[in-house]
Parts: C-alpha cells; sequence; structure tokens
C-alpha cells in the first residue's frame, strides 16, 4: 500500500487537496469518485519520481516544522508506540498539509515493508543523508528514539546558527542599500538642480564643484546601464560560482581574507564538528562519519582537507592528527579531537569543539559589526560632506565678489 496526494473537485467545483493511501492510483480515484469527488490528479508521495507533479513541489518543509516533526516522533517511539502508529498520530497532529503528505508518505513505505530511513530516502530534499544515515544507525542498534532526539537538538541548533547569522546581517545590509539609495538621490536629482545656478553666473567653479557636477553628469547619462552591468557581472559571478573550478578558488581566497577568513573557517567547523558529533554518538562508522560531515563543509578547500584526511585515517593515522595535517583546522578543534581520541569520548569533544567555534562566530560577528558600522557612518558622512562643500565653495566665492 503506497500513499497518493490527490487534487480534486466536488459537485459545487470547490478544490480539495490531501492524501489518501491505496494498493494503486486508480483504487485511490475510485475512492474519490464514491465520495461524489471528480479526480483532477493523483500523484504517488515520492519525491524521486520523475515529472513534477503535485507530490515534487509540495514536499519541502520549514526547519521549524522538521525540528518538531522529528521530535514528536521522538517522544512516540520512546514511549513504545510501534512506528507505523507513531506516524500516523504524527502526520494527524500537523498543522500543515505538506507536513501531512509528508509523513504519510513516509509512513506508506513502512507499511510496505521497508525501514524508516528507506521511507526517508523517498524525500532527500527534506531528510538530507545525515538524517537518514542517523536514523539507520539508530534503527540497526535499537535506539532510534534517542537518535531522533539527537537529530532534533541538531535541526534545531543549525536554524538558531541560521537566524542569528542573518539577523547579524540585516541592519548592515539595509544601511548599505539606504547609504547608496541616498547618495544616487543627492548626485542624480538634487546636486544639478543646485548646480545650475552657477553654471549661469559664468564664473569659474572650484574643481571640486566641477568634479562634483561631472560625477552628476556621468551618473545621470550612463547610471541605468551602469546598474545592467552591475547586474550582469552579479550573475555571471553566480553563473562562475556554478563551476567547482572557480569555486574552489574563490573559496580559497575567502580563507585568506582578515576576520572573513576567521569567520569563513570557524562557522565550517562548527558544522562539521556538531555533525561528526551526532554521527558518532548515534554509532555510525568512523569513515562514513567523515564523508557525511564533509558534506555539510560549505567551503571547499575544508570539505577536501577533510576527505584527504578520511583517506589517511583509513591507513591507520588518528583523526587529530589527520585534521592537523590539512592545516585547514583551528588547532583548538585539533587539540579537543586529540582529547576525545585519547578518553575516548569522541562525541563530548566533538560537541565541546562545535560550541566553542560557535561562540567564537558570535564574537567574530559582533567585531565585524562593531568595525563595519562606524566605517559605513564615516564613510557616508565624507561623501555628504563632499556633497555640501562642493555647493557651498562657489556660494562662498560669490559672497565673496559682491563683497567687493
Amino acid at each position: 500500500m503506497a500513499a497518493f496526494e490527490y487534487n480534486a473537485l466536488d459537485g459545487g467545483g470547490k478544490e480539495h487537496n490531501g492524501v489518501l493511501e491505496g494498493d494503486s492510483a486508480r483504487q485511490v480515484r475510485q475512492q474519490l469518485r464514491d465520495r461524489g469527488w471528480i479526480p483532477m490528479a493523483v500523484d504517488e508521495v515520492r519525491e524521486r519520481r520523475r515529472g513534477g507533479g503535485i507530490a515534487r513541489r509540495r514536499s519541502r518543509i520549514r526547519a521549524g516544522e522538521l525540528t518538531l516533526l522529528t521530535r514528536q516522533l521522538a517522544t512516540l517511539v520512546g514511549s513504545g508506540t510501534p512506528l507505523e502508529e507513531s506516524l500516523r498520530a504524527v502526520s494527524r497532529q500537523s498543522e500543515r498539509q505538506s507536513v501531512r503528505n509528508l509523513v504519510t508518505g513516509v509512513r506508506a513505505r513502512v507499511v510496505e515493508g521497508h525501514t524508516l530511513a528507506d521511507g526517508l530516502a523517498e524525500f532527500p530534499r527534506v531528510f538530507n543523508e545525515l538524517y537518514r544515515a542517523t536514523v539507520a544507525a539508530g534503527e540497526q542498534t535499537g535506539h532510534l528514539d534517542t537518535v531522533l532526539e539527537r537529530l532534533a537538538d541538531y535541526v534545531e541548533k543549525r536554524q538558531q546558527m541560521r537566524q542569528r547569522i542573518q539577523q547579524a546581517l540585516i541592519y548592515p545590509i539595509a544601511l548599505v542599500i539606504i547609504s547608496i539609495g541616498v547618495v544616487s538621490l543627492l548626485l542624480t536629482y538634487v546636486v544639478p538642480k543646485v548646480t545650475r545656478v552657477f553654471a549661469d553666473t559664468g564664473q569659474t567653479l572650484p574643481m571640486l564643484t566641477r568634479g562634483l557636477i561631472a560625477t552628476s553628469d556621468f551618473l545621470r547619462a550612463w547610471g541605468p546601464l551602469l546598474l545592467v552591468a552591475v547586474i550582469g557581472i552579479a550573475i555571471g559571478f553566480a553563473a562562475s560560482m556554478r563551476r567547482e573550478g572557480f569555486r574552489r578558488r574563490v573559496h580559497a581566497v575567502l580563507l585568506r581574507l582578515p576576520l572573513i577568513g576567521r569567520l569563513t573557517r570557524s562557522l565550517n567547523t562548527a558544522r562539521f564538528a556538531r555533525t561528526f558529533s551526532i554521527l558518532m554518538g548515534s554509532g555510525v562508522p568512523v569513515l562514513e562519519g567523515l564523508r557525511i560531515s564533509a558534506g555539510v563543509i560549505a567551503n571547499l578547500p575544508m570539505r577536501e582537507a577533510v576527505s584527504g584526511a578520511a583517506s589517511r585515517i583509513r591507513e591507520g593515522t588518528a583523526i587529530a592528527r589527520a585534521l592537523e595535517n590539512s592545516g585547514q583546522f583551528p588547532p583548538m578543534t585539533v587539540h579537543l579531537v586529540a582529547s576525545g581520541e585519547g578518553s575516548g569520548n569522541l562525541e563530548g569533544m566533538l560537541e565541546r569543539a562545535a560550541h566553542s567555534q560557535e561562540r567564537e562566530i558570535d564574537g567574530l560577528i559582533g567585531t565585524l559589526l562593531a568595525l563595519f558600522e562606524p566605517l559605513l557612518i564615516v564613510v557616508m558622512g565624507g561623501i555628504v560632506l563632499t556633497i555640501v562643500l562642493s555647493i557651498m565653495l562657489p556660494i562662498f566665492e560669490l559672497n565673496q565678489l559682491v563683497g567687493r
């Protein structure tokens, strides 16, 4: 029995969407006709299915919903409720139709005799490889409820980190956009109207004023073309970033930049350490855990360093030594990993390393904002001062001529 997502019209022409279980799409269509509805579309809830049907378009859910779903399932499984009934209960408790459809699709695979990990594999855009591998390890060891709780904590902490970074960037980005808008407005609309008065006097204008007028004329004449060029460069850069070689060079440059490099290294190290920690705690083999953990690292040189470290570990090198030889990870993280290997508590030391890097990320973001905000204010003040002086200098000269 599988789950099918349907779209149907009732006798009054009202549209209905939902999920029904059946042996085939034909059987589900018959169920809809028995209700007096006209089936418009019936698609098996399976993300990997080709064609872009209803199930494929609606398979994504928010991080908060994934966290709640995972915690509910962990609680029900931990209380002794059979997995099939736990999935049914989670589906019924979900407020959004997309979540209900997703869980029903997973449950259909479990009812067919597949494992939970196999059911999750039908929706790889929602349940990534880390999630599926951890669940598979939990099923094999018989500690699925504990693993699910760890996964819920992991998803929640990742979302919190993402939100902190986004919130930290909102103010400086808004400040930059407003600043560019104000300066562009001054140079393209205000300055030409004011300087037109000076041109009528026939006097020789100061160099600063002439430069301001030339800048204003350039923006008025070439501003739209300049905007198109900037957009074209941005699109070209985004397209180039899809090529691995170009992306690797950009990522390598980022690692060498002051402050930005430390932030990039700390962010990727925190992701790696937290992911590796949950995999080790769930019983995933070390080499498999390293392979999956490398996938969450966005920076290509660091990701390749983990892959190279895995090769050396396969040959018998200690994890800490392999990471240290890569030269891509902070010494504190390497030291904590070495302590974990020596004490037999690698999971706990990796968790500490993740906490340490996250604290450093908060400090680096605070430092960057503390430097950026006053610097931007000074730059904006300098630009406005230049515009004001350019306008005032001819006025001072006119006053001097009238005084004579």
